[in-house]
């Protein structure tokens, strides 16, 4: 481990980072990262120490592990399950913790999102009165009985992946895309067809349909909802894996015009702005381009998710990039070696973090 970043006691090794042993028991927000499919913990390796040694006193950074390689394609239900235990066992060993925020990329983001439908817990129980003192805000409730701060993903596919230019890579033809529909669990499993909303448990409606609500006994808004800041950052090219839309949660006609940027601290951060919650009550009627199923399903997603507000930051590695083919790596900064330029963004997700 390099200097100033050590590894303290967690559920699975040397997965847990903190900053010097005296920091150790001053650091009361757990941060948890998720990787995407067929991913490691590994992928998160250097934004976790970048965390460690900005804010070396105040966070615990876990890389989530229980999902990894193949076990990525079990389906987001099976692995948000798995992420919840996980989550919940790292909390019982350490009790000094008070506050929790998840970091995910690409798929990680959707798992996540199921976990915290299962950890929200809507009531006050004796050991979490305070809460509400220490956030000042109006008490939500709590993700694994800690306060929820920060919620960010990383080119997640939010309105999943089918239909109308979701995957790049298929070059937005129809034809392709319905084949890909046909045939995306031969390859993914359970887990592309939840991306593909081609899943039909029971005759349910598919699983991100139904997580753009509260379901049954799972919290997925209430729980989205708790969180004071929910962040989205998106490729706004050269990602073929997570088209611009759906990491940003956006319908084609809200994309925004963009530029190079100018910053100098963030040279790859090219828009950002604040979207504010959207009330049922205040929808407006489906956008003209709804006219097919899967439109029609994409807008069901993006006016669900909408219901709560979101930050979101448009990244670009267009202009003088050698490493923009890998965009969706990139952003980020999968390994240090390979993906380096995505530097800006880590760096844009810490300090804009609240602790």
């Amino acid at each position: 481990m390099d200097a100033g970043v050590c590894s303290s006691d967690s559920i699975n090794g040397e997965d847990v980072f903190s900053g010097k042993p005296s920091d150790v028991s001053s650091a009361d927000h757990l941060v948890v990262m998720i990787h995407g499919i067929l991913g490691n913990s590994a992928n998160w390796k250097f934004a976790a120490e970048q965390f460690v040694r900005k804010l070396p006193d105040k966070v615990f950074v876990h890389r989530s592990e229980k999902n990894m390689d193949k076990l990525t394609l079990d389906g987001v239900d099976v692995m948000g399950e798995r992420l919840a235990e996980e989550v919940l066992e790292l909390i019982k060993q350490k009790p000094n913790l008070r506050k929790i925020s998840f970091v995910a990329h690409s798929v990680g983001g959707l798992v996540a999102r199921y976990a915290i439908g299962k950890l929200y817990n809507p009531c006050k129980t004796e050991n979490e009165k305070d809460l509400s003192a220490v956030s000042g805000d109006e008490f939500k409730g709590t993700i694994g009985g800690l306060e929820p701060v920060n919620f960010i993903t990383v080119a997640t596919p939010h309105l999943g992946s089918r239909g109308n230019k979701q995957v790049p890579f298929l070059f937005g033809l129809t034809a392709l895309e319905k084949v890909a529909a046909g045939v995306i669990h031969w390859i993914f499993k359970r887990t592309g067809r939840h991306l593909f909303l081609t899943d039909n448990d029971d005759g349910k409606p598919p699983l991100l349909k139904r997580m753009v609500e509260d379901h049954e006994h799972y919290y997925f808004m209430s729980g989205l909802r708790s969180f004071k800041r929910r962040v989205a950052y998106s490729n706004v090219g050269y990602d073929h894996i997570v088209g611009w839309r759906t990491s940003s949660i956006r319908r084609a006609v809200e994309l925004p015009k963009w530029e190079d940027s100018v910053n100098e601290k963030y040279p790859h951060v090219v828009y950002e702005e604040l979207c504010k919650a959207c009330d049922a009550e205040q929808d407006e009627p489906m956008s003209a381009e709804a006219d097919s199923l899967d439109n029609i399903e994409a807008e069901e997603l993006v006016t669900g998710l909408s219901r709560v507000s979101w930050e979101k930051v448009d990244v670009s590695f267009h202009s003088g990039s050698i490493q923009r083919f890998a965009a969706h790596s990139v952003i980020q900064v999968k390994n240090e070696n390979l993906h380096s330029e995505g530097a800006d963004v880590i760096q844009h997700i810490i300090d804009h973090f609240h602790v």
